[in-house]
Formats: C-alpha cells, sequence, structure tokens
C-alpha cells in the first residue's frame, strides 16, 4: 500500500485534483466527507459539538448549523482548537478504518485539508500538495463560492501559510492557471505514484497495484 497525503489551501483546487485521482484508480479518502458524517444527527460528535458551543449552532431539524459555527470558529482561534480537538481523532479514527479497508496493494490518497497545520506529513509515504496564490484563492472563493472577501480572508488566515504546505510537500501540483492545465500535471503525479507503489510492492515481493 502506497499512503499518499494530498493537501492545499482553501480555493486552491484540492477537490478537483482528488476527483482526478480516484478516476485514475487512486482509494481515496476524504476527511471532509468524514468530517461531516461524523457529526451527524445522533452521533457522539455532534453531542460533543453542540456540548462545546451550545443549541445555537444546531437547525431547526437539529442539524448541525455549518455556516452559523464556521462564523463562530473562523473568527476565534480558540474556539476553532476546540472544534479540531473534537473533531480530528473521530476523522482520523474513520480514516484508519477505510485505509484497512482498501487492500495491501491499494494507493490510498487521503484528502486531508488541515495536514500542514496539524503536522500529519509523517503519517504519509509523501504528500502532495495542490498550490495557487493567494490572490488566486481570494478570487475562486469570493467568485466560485460567494464568500465575502473578508469571509475568504478569514478561511485563509486559519489555514496554513503557503510556504508552510510547501515545506511538506514531496510533489506539488501547480493550479494557479485554468482548469485545463491542471489534468496533465494530475496524470504526471498519478504516474508518479503508480511507479513508487510498484517498487514498493517490489521491495516487498508482492504484487503490483492492478495486478
Amino acid at each position: 500500500m502506497l499512503k499518499v497525503g494530498l493537501t492545499g489551501g482553501i480555493g486552491a483546487g484540492k477537490s478537483e485534483v482528488s476527483r482526478l485521482l480516484a478516476g485514475y484508480g487512486a482509494v481515496l479518502v476524504d476527511a471532509d466527507r468524514i468530517a461531516r458524517e461524523v457529526v451527524e444527527p445522533g452521533t457522539p460528535g455532534l453531542a460533543a459539538v453542540v456540548a462545546a458551543f451550545g443549541e445555537d449552532v444546531l437547525t431547526a431539524e437539529g442539524a448541525l448549523d455549518r455556516p452559523r459555527l464556521g462564523s463562530i470558529v473562523f473568527a476565534d482561534p480558540a474556539k476553532l482548537q476546540t472544534l479540531n480537538a473534537i473533531v480530528h481523532p473521530l476523522v482520523g479514527a474513520r480514516s484508519a478504518e477505510l485505509e484497512a479497508a482498501a487492500g495491501p496493494d491499494a494507493i490510498v490518497v487521503h484528502d486531508v485539508p488541515l495536514l500542514a497545520e496539524n503536522g500529519l506529513a509523517p503519517l504519509y509515504d509523501l504528500v502532495v500538495v495542490v498550490d495557487a496564490a493567494p490572490q488566486t484563492q481570494l478570487a475562486r472563493l469570493t467568485a466560485l463560492r460567494g464568500m465575502t472577501e473578508d469571509e475568504a480572508r478569514a478561511r485563509m488566515a486559519a489555514q496554513a501559510t503557503r510556504e508552510q504546505r510547501l515545506a511538506v510537500a514531496n510533489l506539488v501540483i501547480d493550479n494557479d492557471g485554468p482548469l485545463e492545465a491542471l489534468e496533465p500535471q494530475v496524470r504526471k503525479v498519478w504516474a508518479e505514484l503508480t511507479a513508487r507503489a510498484v517498487a514498493r510492492a517490489a521491495e516487498a515481493g508482492g504484487a503490483a497495484p492492478g495486478a
């Protein structure tokens, strides 16, 4: 198994890279999706969030009001840390379950937005960073996600800097340009991941991925 950490700042285009890698054959473990699942109604995760932040973070139907919670935690680093302390262990446990189910010859890509922030690079065989300039991120967040500039800057400020992400990268995908320029880069990265997985399997005396 080749364990890959995939990360990138908000608005960098990491989700599109994940989609492409999954299409090529990667087993995708999406930390954002898991983070939503572990705080669904009826879960211990949601109960812990409500205990920390109050009933105001729930919708009338009893689900987590994500915009409301986001407005609280992204304006206060201490509250963001509190939320992360609740959610991250739950996400980690579920991610480990999914990885274990992938099989010994899989290329498992962990899509982890806060990989650099939480010092998670050592958990993976290599780290792929989707990179975009801060001004590109800002433009995408305001144009494509409907955030105000202040909201977008607050989300970006809550994450690692561009330099901090690049410092943990083994492979970098430049997504500062148009979408059509992204796919050839991702395909090249997939070829590199496949080659590394084949080499790892050969060293272990196992089968190559897809064999």
